[in-house]
């Protein structure tokens, strides 16, 4: 993706009182561990009032900043507060710094009942968005304009974004995550933090790039990650043997018992798998995007994608 496409980095953590720790914890730690892989992602833990917040599990949070100034392309995250109608949802100074943030230009992105900031400022009249479980009727009847969704993880409306409740903010985060930076490195944070890639809010599968990688393999390991990094180039199996520091035949076995696949069939696996996403998140040409993948036969590359998805890959980008 190109630089414009990824964002300032700047990710402004909206701490509001009686935040849920499992909704702040697991989206702020998947954005510190991408940027511990290079991601450049920058925190900042804001609140209304600057100082100390009580989470909604009685644990203090201190040396809160105040609420910034927000540019184009930063990102402004509101992990869910409990809660407790029918007082007050959200402060007016809340509201009107998150509507400010997005008409500089800034994405936002709620987790859980975080939603009900959203909804406040009118950022989801309009606009596909989800919540809790919990209170997806409450949405619904409060935010009539909305269009609200369940049973899904997470939902993209332009800038905004919102998701489910609690542990899908990770899921969230990820999606976040490979928007700016690809499947490849959001697949390597999905790894550091132990849990599933899942593509969209409403997908249960596993990405490629994490499948195929519960063996204990370091050559196959190594050759994994390096097939992720360099998808768009051509390998040989005697390049990817050097990598494993194995014979090209000590590779073909080692890889098809730990892997359950071979070289070829899982470098196409990715190659197809980074296709998708840039059918779904770019407006690359066919050609474009076949290239971008590492294959140099646009027609190859139409039915590869089209056995592996059941569609060709201008119908995909249609659906």
């Amino acid at each position: 993706m190109s630089s414009e496409d990824r964002g300032s980095g700047r990710v402004v953590v909206l701490v509001m009182p009686e935040v849920n720790l499992l909704d702040l914890g697991g989206p702020v730690q998947a954005f510190d561990a991408a940027a511990q892989r290079g991601a450049g992602y920058r925190l900042e833990l804001v609140a209304a009032e600057p100082g100390e917040v009580s989470s909604a599990q009685g644990l203090r949070l201190a040396g809160l900043g105040p609420l910034p100034g927000v540019a184009a392309g930063d990102l402004v995250l509101i992990p869910g507060p409990r809660l407790r109608p029918p007082g007050p949802v959200v402060a007016t100074a809340v509201t009107a710094w998150v509507r400010d943030a997005v008409r500089a230009g800034a994405r936002v992105a709620s987790v859980c009942t975080g939603a009900a900031v959203l909804g406040e400022a009118g950022l989801l009249d309009g606009r596909r968005c989800t919540t809790h479980w919990s209170l997806v009727d409450l949405m619904r009847v409060r935010y009539p304009a909305a269009r609200v969704r369940d049973a899904v993880l997470f939902v993209h409306d332009g800038p905004v974004s919102t998701s489910a409740g609690i542990a899908s903010g990770i899921d969230l985060a990820l999606s976040l995550i490979e928007r700016d930076h690809g499947p490849a490195l959001t697949a390597a944070v999905a790894r550091d933090l132990v849990v599933y890639l899942r593509r969209d809010g409403s997908q249960r599968q596993v990405s490629p790039f994490l499948e195929h990688r519960g063996h204990l393999h370091p050559g196959v390991h190594r050759v994994q990650d390096h097939l992720a990094q360099h998808l768009d180039e051509p390998h040989t199996l005697a390049g990817l043997a050097r990598v494993a520091n194995l014979s090209p035949r000590g590779l073909s076995r080692a890889f098809t018992a730990a892997a359950g696949c071979t070289p070829l069939e899982y470098q196409q696996r990715l190659r197809l798998e980074l296709a998708a996403g840039l059918l779904a998140e770019t407006t690359l040409t066919v050609e474009s995007v076949a290239a971008r993948c590492g294959f140099r036969d646009a027609r190859h590359f139409r039915r590869l994608y089209s056995n592996r998805y059941g569609m060709p890959p201008s119908a995909s980008r249609a659906a």
